[in-house]
């Protein structure tokens, strides 16, 4: 399963750096692919080399990779660049990017059955965001089809971002270790290990940066509907 993990993350990958170099403006391409290599070096050593996984740390291995994660999203969540960066792809697609979120449900289906997460971080348990990985696409097509509001839209992506910080609180307390406060049938060993350390390094964060983006674009839009009156505005 290592082998089709890393073609999943590979092809995650490649499908967000076209999207940078179709989408983002001429001088920001460079920048965000040098970051996204970067970053997907980094978050895979910290994988490769323990650093996630090992339960002696002091702060947690998690630390080191979700601290930069957080730093990241409140900068696209509140600076001009990442208001731009919103405006710069169509809302359909940052929505319906987060069908990818399906598969990594069934990625962690199969490590439940291996033993090496506990059943509450998968659609058996406690885990329903099978359930925005599902409705991602029919939501894109929806709203471009102009079939459902900005405000329908921005619910959703709420809703989103509630159902992946569930799971991902849940996949943290549940990690071997000093953080290890929900106790399981098993520990939650996967997220910790090579190349499933993706998980909260590259899907995790990815996921998170959609609905961000696409937050950001849709209250704009409504700012700009509610500045120009309902008589010139467009309703999507």
């Amino acid at each position: 399963m290592n082998t089709l993990f890393l073609l999943f993350v590979a092809t995650l990958v490649m499908l967000v750096a076209t999207g940078m170099l179709r989408y983002l403006p001429g001088n920001y391409r460079t920048p965000a692919l040098i970051g996204l290599v970067v970053w997907i070096g980094y978050g895979g050593l910290l994988g490769w080399g323990g650093v996630i996984g090992n339960p002696a740390l002091l702060p947690p291995g998690l630390f080191y990779l979700l601290a930069p994660i957080v730093l990241f999203v409140m900068f696209m969540a509140r600076s001009r660049m990442g208001l731009t960066v919103a405006l710069s792809f169509p809302l359909g697609l940052l929505m319906g990017l987060e069908s990818f979120r399906l598969l990594v449900e069934i990625f962690l289906d199969q490590l439940w059955r291996d033993g090496q997460l506990p059943r509450m971080m998968t659609f058996h348990g406690a885990n329903f965001d099978i359930l925005i990985g599902a409705s991602a696409p029919v939501m894109a097509w929806l709203f471009a089809s102009k079939k459902i509001s900005e405000r329908t839209a921005l619910l959703w992506n709420v809703a989103g971002i509630a159902m992946l910080a569930n799971v991902a609180v849940r996949g943290a307390l549940t990690t071997p270790g000093s953080l290890h406060l929900i106790a399981t049938e098993v520990p939650n060993a996967a997220i910790g290990s090579f190349p499933f350390s993706y998980i909260p390094g590259l899907m995790v964060p990815l996921a998170l940066v959609l609905h961000v983006l696409a937050i950001r674009a849709l209250r704009n839009r409504m700012a700009l509907t509610v500045k120009d009156g309902p008589c010139e505005a467009s309703v999507h």
